[in-house]
């Protein structure tokens, strides 16, 4: 949703009519998750993906469609299909796509809540293809739609905690979680810096950046940072909001940066914090922070040496890892 919502909404803005492809479910070697989003113009403009390359150009034709007629379809392609060669899944595997004409009311709704905790559910087939509802601290809908309906959607958005297709009543339901945007916190303007930056840059991340050596940290150098503070790590995030949606990388090598950073960030329980670091230094650190007072179990959550081990060498190889532990860490994958 992240890395096409400001496309779209750029095109809704100057007019452009949009079909909005999503995937509903995968099987075997299909290289897109449930909830992978399309975009295409009537000017066959897109961006986003719901199979990597592989259905593309079958689910564009569908969607094209979809804009002149101003109906919503549910498509199915797999290596039983006679056309299987055609869409390009000859190499195993199936994929379920659900392609509309997209609603700019709707589309401003859910803007609106980006960054929050909330679910999309919408109705795929029957009499109520197309309804949707927005299910947060609050219901949101942008269509009329009989009470019972808005009931079951309610209910489905409710029971699930997953992007997930189910049944709610007589209906296929398709249920989308939408999780809050996710911020990199980054300690230290260094070159790995640079390139992480890049990384959390496409992957959707918010970026901050903090370091108190005003030259490692400049817009030139970062450019779409969200934020760049130059005071310590301490005092620049006193007031910060921590959340399960909270990674901090610490790259400076610096105790009297590390160590505030450390200091404030590990009491705060946050997703992932990663330090770059030797073991014999983080050692030391730890008998040096915790003789200041610090709980020493506090240190167990802490990823050093910092980012997957994939014999990383440069500074951009560096950075590569450290954004995979990230993404591991986000999508709960345990470490081999």
């Amino acid at each position: 949703m992240f890395e096409i919502a400001e496309t779209v909404t750029i095109w809704l803005k100057a007019g452009t009519p949009i079909a909005l492809a999503t995937v509903v479910e995968t099987w075997g070697s299909s290289p897109r998750q449930a909830g992978a989003k399309m975009a295409v113009t009537d000017g066959m403009a897109m961006i986003g993906s719901v199979s990597g390359g592989c259905v593309e150009t079958a689910v564009i034709a569908e969607m094209i469609d979809a804009l002149n007629d101003r109906r919503p379809r549910l498509l199915t392609y797999g290596v039983s299909d006679d056309d299987a060669w055609n869409v390009g899944l000859a190499c195993g595997g199936k994929v379920t796509v659900y392609a509309e004409p997209l609603d700019p009311a709707w589309w401003g709704l859910l803007n609106a809540h980006l960054g929050q905790s909330f679910t999309q559910v919408t109705v795929l087939s029957g009499e109520h293809a197309g309804l949707k509802a927005l299910v947060g601290d609050a219901v949101h809908t942008v269509q009329t739609m009989p009470p019972e309906v808005l009931h079951e959607l309610v209910s489905a958005a409710q029971s699930c905690r997953t992007t997930t297709r189910t049944t709610a009543a007589s209906w296929d339901v398709l249920i989308e979680v939408h999780r809050p945007q996710p911020t990199l916190i980054i300690i230290g303007g260094a070159h790995v810096a640079l390139a992480l930056r890049q990384y959390a840059d496409i992957l959707g991340f918010r970026v901050m950046l903090i370091d108190p050596r005003s030259a490692f940290a400049t817009p030139e150098r970062f450019p779409n940072v969200a934020q760049i503070s130059h005071q310590y790590p301490d005092k620049a995030l006193a007031d910060y909001n921590f959340s399960q949606e909270t990674y901090v990388a610490v790259l400076t090598h610096d105790p009297k940066i590390d160590d505030p950073a450390l200091r404030t960030v590990l009491p705060q329980g946050v997703a992932y914090v990663g330090i770059l670091s030797s073991r014999r230094t983080h050692k030391k650190r730890i008998e040096r922070l915790t003789a200041a007072g610090m709980a020493r179990e506090l240190f167990g959550q802490v990823h050093t040496p910092i980012g997957l081990d994939i014999g990383a060498q440069t500074p951009e190889e560096i950075a590569l890892a450290i954004m995979a532990e990230i993404v591991a860490v986000r999508n709960r994958k345990p470490k081999a």
